[in-house]
């Protein structure tokens, strides 16, 4: 198991578009074998932050199976207008 941490900066004026967007690929996203859980957050003290947190099954199912997959497919046009508002995109190895 991995997870993936994005980090993205989304101006004022396109905040609501941003959450809509992630809202319409969640589910291409959540019906992968690789992806274990998705979560969405905003934050309160500067709106204009945002953390996305993804459970893969592993970094190599992400990279290589999941960006090779119909449910990528379906996820990726929806996201991809937002990709130079990404602050970080790592992945992660939870500790014990």
């Amino acid at each position: 198991m991995i997870v993936e941490y994005l980090r993205y900066t989304i101006d004022d004026a396109r905040q609501k578009k941003f959450i809509s967007d992630y809202a319409q690929a969640a589910p291409a996203l959540q019906s992968s074998p690789y992806c274990e859980s998705y979560e969405f957050c905003q934050c309160v003290e500067d709106p204009s932050q945002f953390i996305i947190r993804i459970q893969w099954t592993s970094a190599d199912d992400h990279l290589k199976r999941f960006r090779g997959s119909d449910e990528f497919k379906a996820f990726f046009p929806h996201i991809k207008p937002y990709l130079d508002d990404i602050d970080e995109m790592r992945h992660y190895r939870p500790n014990p």
